[in-house]
């Protein structure tokens, strides 16, 4: 009874607001899990070890190169030495809202899909030749041949004002575009 007042556009937010309510937690819940923070460590060569990356879920507090280098690969004494040559950052992403726009690309690409499927697959069943259409079209190819032919050419003569020029080179993009209009009917017929 409620939405029977409401306009189709009002409908549709709605429905937004529902849909967003259901994928979102609710913001007391939202508390960060572990797949949306890290601290990665970047360590280079040191001595005979190999250079490497640590990645841990720690707080922002803690990222650094001793609570994130576990097993520290250098001994007590060169543990400092390490250290500092890592380079340690804290990342933090939303995996909400990747989710939430992964759903609506999805959409979007699902959406056209159908259209694409409707296109393919209905339309040429809706869209039939009309036979009413077909005896117009001829008529005019008669009428513009008809025309074509009556309009006099210069003939043996040659076009010397710059009207006479005018008029050739029009007939010819008339003669042209019958030509085009013939072949790409022509080429219609054949392919329905």
């Amino acid at each position: 009874m409620m939405f029977a007042q409401c306009s189709p556009r009002c409908a549709s937010s709605v429905l937004l607001l529902v849909l967003l309510c259901c994928i979102l937690p609710p913001p007391a819940l939202a508390s960060k899990s572990s797949e949306d923070i890290r601290c990665k460590c970047i360590c280079p060569p040191y001595r005979n070890i190999s250079g490497h990356i640590y990645n841990k879920n720690v707080s922002q507090k803690d990222c650094n190169c001793l609570h994130v280098v576990e097993p520290m690969p250098v001994p007590g004494n060169d543990v400092e030495a390490y250290c500092l040559l890592c380079e340690c950052k804290y990342e933090e992403r939303s995996t909400t809202t990747i989710k939430v726009i992964i759903i609506i690309y999805l959409s979007v690409v699902g959406a056209l899909l159908l259209y694409m499927a409707f296109l393919v697959l209905v339309d040429p069943l809706i869209r039939k030749p009309d036979a009413y259409t077909q005896p117009l079209h001829n008529e005019e190819e008669n009428e513009d041949a008809r025309s074509l032919a009556a309009a006099p050419t210069p003939s043996g003569a040659r076009a010397n004002t710059v009207l006479e020029r005018v008029e050739g080179a029009q007939q010819r993009w008339k003669r042209q575009v019958q030509e085009q209009r013939k072949t790409v009917f022509d080429r219609h017929k054949m392919l329905s």
